[in-house]
């Protein structure tokens, strides 16, 4: 049994240490990273960046710019600049290029941009914060309920719909979240002095 074992581990030992088969093994190990080549170019050459239109329509292709609200999009070779307005999403297939960061950052402002709109609308146009604080002194916290269960918008703001300048937001979701926010709590913050001031008369009769 030991022979046996002996006669083969030096049979194996003369295949690998054989010209032929460390040739075969190169061969392989070339013909591998060959295959693995081709994948990775095929899958670079099918993988693309999506862009949408608002009217439903897709395209697949490269996104190479994005500047002064208009994305420069190459597709079947050809160049198209697209205004952003025409465009309902875009998807990328890289994440870490820069176009997609810069993209981002332009999110990112747009959303800080319109919340400021939604806040300072409400500051400065919605409700009648006199006429809150007479709520607050003569209904107290049953006041300040109804005012917290309210959805005040741009729409049913007392001055809103005239004064503001940017009623192309008034549908826009970060907007509206900002303007709810803002309008709650100073109207809240009205009605409270209101409250309080009747709080103060009581203690003081």
């Amino acid at each position: 049994m030991c022979q046996f074992i002996d006669l083969y581990l030096l049979n194996l030992a003369n295949i690998i240490n054989n010209p032929k088969t460390k040739e075969m093994k190169t061969h392989n190990l070339k013909t591998i990273y060959l295959l693995l080549l081709t994948v990775m170019i095929s899958f670079s050459s099918i993988a693309s960046d999506i862009l949408t239109l608002n009217n439903k329509m897709v395209f697949e292709g490269k996104i190479s710019k994005i500047k002064d609200c208009m994305v420069t999009f190459k597709a079947d070779g050809k160049k198209h600049i697209i205004p952003a307005s025409e465009i309902f999403s875009l998807q990328f297939e890289d994440t870490t290029s820069k176009i997609y960061r810069n993209y981002n950052k332009i999110n990112e402002n747009t959303l800080e941009s319109k919340c400021l709109n939604g806040r300072l609308d409400a500051e400065n146009h919605h409700g009648k914060k006199g006429g809150h604080v007479a709520l607050g002194f003569l209904f107290g916290p049953f006041a300040m309920i109804g005012t917290a269960l309210a959805n005040p918008t741009p729409y049913n703001g007392s001055h809103t719909l005239m004064a503001s300048k940017n009623k192309e937001d008034f549908d826009d979701p970060e907007y509206l979240s900002c303007y709810k926010k803002k309008a709650k709590g100073q109207l809240l913050g009205m009605e409270g002095i209101g409250w309080g001031a009747w709080v103060l008369l009581v203690l003081l009769l």
